[in-house]
């Protein structure tokens, strides 16, 4: 009976001194990356464009959201395939946004683009991306309506992991809900642990998981080769909002950093982080 007790002990100490969830982070930990009113700190890299070459006023701010929009396209969208970067990369995070598909899809986009958007996580630098390729090098968290699920995952030019076997498909479906209704705003978050694991989640409740992210594969193409070496592990990179010819809009735009400082002494140290850098022990959390 003792030695129950005891076992039972051991457990319930151990669950109390367990990291805490990143969910549990209040809202001032959380770092604004767009601030509503402009699209400062974010660049824009079309297909078949310079980097910074925001045709048609592609990307704009619209009522407080970030709006992907083709009313000057007339009616081609000519291949131009999108994507907004924020301005720096990360490694340790979680990105939270919501996002609403509405709207027809532009003439001349391809029939899987319609209702369908995304973010890219690990991507290389928007500098980097040359002017005729279409999609970075990247994995994409896909943001879907129509009645499809949401929050699903494409490897353009990267490779992914389930259970210690590469994933073969360029997309797979996550276990979240069909979302019907076009123009519902649907919240979604990303938990990006370098390239140790990644999970999706939609309204904080997880969807779809996967591990060791790294450059490899097909479909995309017009590459730089010196960037896409296969093999190599993806444990950082930037964020891009998708834009293939479906109008969509985005807002409430975070990302909390789970890298950080790790000792518990220190005014720097959280409870969430998932990785240790004692650095930022003397520095403000961002």
């Amino acid at each position: 009976m003792i030695q129950r007790f005891l076992l039972f002990a051991l457990a319930l100490a151990s669950q109390v001194s367990s990291p805490a969830s990143w969910q549990d982070a209040p809202a001032t930990e959380w770092r604004t990356l767009f601030n509503g009113r402009d699209l400062d700190g974010w660049v824009v890299k079309l297909a078949h464009h310079d980097v910074g070459d925001n045709y048609g006023n592609t990307f704009r701010v619209e009522n407080g959201a970030i709006a992907v929009r083709y009313d000057a396209y007339g009616d081609d969208f000519g291949a131009r395939f999108g994507h907004l970067f924020y301005k720096e990369p990360f490694s340790y995070y979680v990105l939270a946004l919501e996002y609403r598909i509405r709207g027809p899809q532009q003439k001349g986009g391809p029939s899987y683009a319609r209702l369908n958007s995304g973010v890219m996580i690990h991507s290389q630098a928007p500098a980097s991306i040359l002017k005729d390729q279409d999609w970075p090098v990247s994995v994409e968290a896909q943001f879907l309506a129509g009645n499809q699920t949401t929050m699903n995952v494409c490897t353009p030019g990267t490779e992914i992991f389930m259970h210690g076997a590469m994933v073969k498909a360029h997309c797979t479906n996550s276990s979240s809900r069909r979302y019907v209704e076009d123009g519902e705003w649907v919240s979604v978050q990303v938990e990006v642990l370098g390239n140790e694991h990644v999970r999706h989640y939609v309204d904080r409740q997880l969807v779809l998981e996967y591990e060791t992210p790294q450059i490899g594969g097909g479909v995309a193409t017009g590459f730089d080769p010196k960037i896409k070496v296969d093999g190599t592990p993806l444990a950082s990179g930037y964020l891009g909002l998708q834009a293939e010819s479906q109008p969509v809009e985005f807002r409430n735009v975070r990302l909390l950093n789970l890298s950080g400082c790790g000792d518990t002494k220190s005014p720097a140290y959280r409870p969430y982080f998932a990785h240790r850098d004692d650095s930022r022990c003397t520095r403000p959390q961002r």
